[in-house]
């Protein structure tokens, strides 16, 4: 594998779950550091994923890092799974199931109804399970102290909506949205405007802007191959 990670290099990795993206950064920092002998070197990532969410990561090295924001700006794709009926504090399956809803008058027809009220421009309002800073503290150290927190609606832009399985009272979609969208508050939204609950099971990220997951790979197949 020919790279040059101080002049610059962008990796694509395919997170897997209960990594956190800033582990996945200091993973490949500390093997690159240590596999060229390397004292310094800068390494972020352009896009946070959750820990339980999977998929693509852009990993930017040394020179490279001047680009993060870019490709932070670019169109993100993800799938994943909803399920209808109950929510969570965290919106996913972080916390568990903490109030139940009625889901009997839910059919497929009101569901791919709903998904049209979140195309294009649109408000959400982050989780609070989220990195979201509130008077210089992340909002989910916060809320792990059992603290809710006014927190303002954000504009977001969804290109595309679509559910590709309904098995009720699980939802399979996917989704292509702009930069700053928190799925789960998707899924949360979605619920609500069901008249019902819903909260997000499943997230796999498999597009930023031109790159894809397909062309990606796992932290440790990448170490093994530097």
């Amino acid at each position: 594998m020919s790279l040059n990670f101080k002049e610059g290099q962008l990796i694509l990795i395919d997170k897997e779950p209960n990594w956190t993206s800033f582990d996945v950064v200091n993973k490949i920092r500390s093997s690159i550091k240590k596999k060229f002998n390397i004292k310094k070197i800068k390494v972020g990532h352009a896009g946070t994923l959750d820990p339980l969410a999977t998929g693509l990561l852009i990993i930017c090295c040394g020179k490279m890092t001047k680009s993060i924001d870019e490709f932070s700006l670019m169109n993100k794709t993800y799938t994943g799974k909803f399920i209808i009926g109950s929510t969570t504090p965290s919106y996913d399956l972080e916390t568990k199931p903490n109030v139940h809803y009625p889901v009997d008058h839910i059919d497929e027809k009101l569901i791919f109804k709903t998904t049209k009220k979140f195309i294009g421009k649109i408000s959400q309002k982050p989780p609070m399970f989220s990195a979201v800073k509130k008077d210089g503290v992340r909002l989910y150290k916060l809320a792990r102290k059992g603290q809710k927190i006014k927190r303002d609606k954000r504009d977001i832009v969804i290109d595309e909506f679509k559910i590709t399985s309904v098995e009720l009272p699980e939802i399979s979609f996917s989704i292509t949205c702009s930069k700053g969208t928190y799925i789960r508050s998707i899924a949360h939204d979605f619920g609500k405007e069901l008249n019902s609950g819903a909260h997000l099971t499943e997230l796999r990220r498999t597009k930023i802007g031109h790159y894809s997951v397909d062309d990606s790979v796992k932290v440790m197949d990448f170490i093994y191959k530097i």
